[in-house]
């Protein structure tokens, strides 16, 4: 099995121009690419109110999957970090908007612009260091942290990635919601071991009571490409509320404060220091000063 892309080299050096050209030309990569976008923008549930949104494309490459979105009529924003793939995608004339850019770094928005984000096999590149600068949870964090600033207050973004581990899976949803984020992780076909696909589903705020995603696809133990099955349980859509951690509660010295004080002030003496006597007023909170 060959390696994953991601380990062989950074983004923007692994698609060169000739990489470029060859996942652009491939009539299999561009099936799954319309295929995934089109289940993206499914999970995204916008509004049918025949008004164009504005949404983000992050980790466009060439535009395959923003033509996908150009097909359901609507405006959109690609973001990547290859020069050689965005050279490509001018070459294909793609009608919308495109930025060189590293998402690690944050995506340079105004805040509350967007109506909505979908990302096809890009999430998972933020996971490796492939530079002494870059710290995988340092970049997540840029990352959702800007993606969360942009959206508009309600608005969805549906990531697609292929997690190489439960551990790197747990780092970028933990990273999400983090940040603030609301949502659920929805796996089509959970039980096979080729069709398996991954979704972050986001909500920009909390989750409002009639919430719902689509249910899973294949949960029933059905495949679409492969009729081998694991023995994962089925994946259903969980929502999480955001999980900013705690901070630390300060411990209060009031009880222990005259004995702490009065126990320095014996240990200066037996040093042979100055040490005023020890009255009623010793460790005392002194009134504040107007």
């Amino acid at each position: 099995m060959s390696a994953r892309p991601e380990k062989q080299a950074p983004p923007d050096i692994f698609y060169n121009e000739t990489e470029a050209r060859k996942y652009t030309t491939s009539s299999r990569i561009i099936e799954i690419q319309a295929k995934l976008t089109e289940r993206a923008l499914e999970l995204l549930a916008l509004p049918d109110d025949g008004i164009p949104k504005v949404l983000l494309d992050i980790g466009c490459g060439s535009g395959l999957s923003g033509e996908t979105i150009s097909e359901n009529g609507h405006h959109w924003i690609g973001f990547d970090i290859s020069p050689s793939m965005l050279d490509v995608a001018l070459e294909r004339e793609v009608e919308d908007d495109l930025l060189l850019s590293d998402i690690g770094q944050g995506l340079c928005l105004r805040p509350g612009t967007v109506d909505g984000a979908i990302s096809i096999s890009a999430v998972q590149w933020l996971c490796n260091a492939d530079k002494s600068c870059n710290e995988p949870r340092m970049r997540l964090k840029a990352f959702f942290g800007s993606l969360y600033k942009c959206l508009s207050r309600g608005a969805r973004a549906v990531l697609q990635f292929y997690p190489e581990n439960p551990a790197q899976l747990e780092m970028i949803t933990s990273a999400a919601m983090r940040c603030g984020f609301s949502g659920g992780l929805v796996v089509d076909y959970p039980h096979s071991t080729r069709a398996k696909k991954y979704f972050l589903c986001l909500i920009c705020g909390p989750p409002s009571v009639n919430t719902t995603l689509p249910k899973a696809k294949g949960e029933e133990g059905g495949s679409e490409t492969d009729d081998n099955s694991d023995d994962e349980e089925n994946s259903t859509v969980g929502f999480s509320e955001r999980c900013r951690p705690r901070k630390k509660l300060k411990v209060s010295k009031k009880g222990k404060a005259r004995e702490w004080v009065l126990k320095k002030k014996e240990h200066r003496r037996i040093k042979g220091y100055s040490v005023p006597q020890d009255t009623k007023y010793t460790a005392r909170k002194r009134k504040a000063r107007f």
